[in-house]
């Protein structure tokens, strides 16, 4: 393999074999540690990465894509264009696909399917060893249509087809986290306001808030789930909806965050004090819109960094030849803030055990 001159010798280009050896493993380890490849310990990759910078060793690439048949490059697909939850999923896919050298090519489709299909085409051009797809939503897409087959992984939004592979937040555990963060706090009156009732993340975090309520002994306030917009305006409007159904509600979970800062504002507006009066929990940790919030927002964090960095481990299982199927649901974490009452030292609850569950998404 082709390299650079070395630094620390002018005139003598490091060779695969003095990491190996500065590293104390073999060759071929070697190899599979700085190309991202194989089931090796953490801490072998590391200390040939190490060994890899002290010798300032950079393998030529065109000469790496020439003998492994790959271009150590892949494409990511979304359809969210304002990067609210494709942009964390893409740093979390780069953080884990940087360790093997791989690029990202990223691509915003705009939800358009024949904007879609030309950047499938391009990507393919260049000769892609896989693929991410992502969007905004958790609602389970069609299978993108390729020309020629190359690895696929969806982040998010899973396919419709269960043979792909597909990962999604755990949003039934994610809304089993609020009530249950509420119920402790001492509130049974718990009224959930939420987005369209035919996205999938408001059906499923409504349908698994409830469940935890009615296990508990309990149930919505007002005897059912307010569907509207993912919106501040509907959050204002639901509250009031809210209190007429229900005088004595005492809590308020909110499908996402942007409801609940509206909500937060009407609640004040009516005179009714958070937490004193009323508990607020949001859903998304979108931090801009939760510290935003007055109080602060106590919310559930999708880990979608945590999402990105899986699809991406995914796809190079993929790439390898293990593939995988079906969808993986990961947990998300309830961040407490000051609008349930809890002092922000209580900090992180940590995710429910129990197997995955069906997606969820906004």
């Amino acid at each position: 393999m082709t390299v650079t001159s070395r630094g620390d010798t002018p005139g003598r280009a490091a060779t695969i074999s003095d990491v190996a050896a500065l590293a104390g493993v073999s060759p071929g380890t070697a190899s599979k540690a700085l190309n991202g490849r194989g089931r090796l310990r953490p801490e072998t990759r590391e200390r040939v990465l190490q060994a890899a910078g002290k010798l300032n060793f950079r393998p030529n690439e065109a000469a790496r894509s020439l003998l492994s048949g790959r271009t150590f490059t892949v494409g990511l697909l979304t359809t969210d264009s304002v990067g609210r939850f494709s942009l964390p999923v893409l740093l979390g896919a780069e953080d884990a696909l940087g360790a093997g050298r791989i690029s990202v090519f990223l691509c915003d489709t705009r939800g358009d399917s024949i904007r879609e299909q030309h950047y499938v085409r391009t990507l393919l051009d260049r000769r892609i060893d896989g693929l991410i797809v992502t969007g905004r939503r958790t609602d389970p897409r069609p299978p993108v249509a390729l020309p020629s087959p190359v690895p696929v992984v969806y982040a998010l939004g899973p396919s419709s087809d269960p043979g792909d592979a597909s990962l999604v937040p755990d949003d039934a555990g994610g809304a089993r986290l609020v009530v249950e963060h509420l119920l402790a706090t001492g509130r049974r009156r718990v009224a959930h306001l939420t987005g369209p009732a035919h996205h999938t993340a408001a059906s499923v975090r409504a349908e698994h808030a409830a469940r935890a309520l009615a296990e508990a002994g309990a149930e919505l306030s007002g005897g059912r789930a307010l569907f509207g917009e993912w919106s501040e305006a509907w959050g204002r409007q639901a509250v009031h909806m809210a209190l007429r159904a229900d005088p004595s509600v005492d809590a308020l979970f909110c499908g996402n965050d942007q409801i609940a800062r509206g909500a937060a504002d009407a609640l004040r507006e009516s005179g009714r004090r958070v937490p004193d009066d009323v508990a607020l929990a949001g859903y998304d940790n979108w931090e801009v819109m939760a510290g935003a919030t007055r109080p602060p927002l106590t919310t559930v964090d999708m880990n979608l960094a945590e999402l990105g960095r899986t699809a991406a481990l995914r796809l190079m299982a993929a790439i390898e030849g293990r593939p995988a199927q079906g969808v993986e649901a990961l947990p998300c974490r309830l961040v407490i803030r000051d609008s349930t009452g809890v002092v922000p030292d209580a900090g992180v609850v940590p995710p429910a055990p129990g197997p995955p569950t069906a997606p969820g998404g906004a």
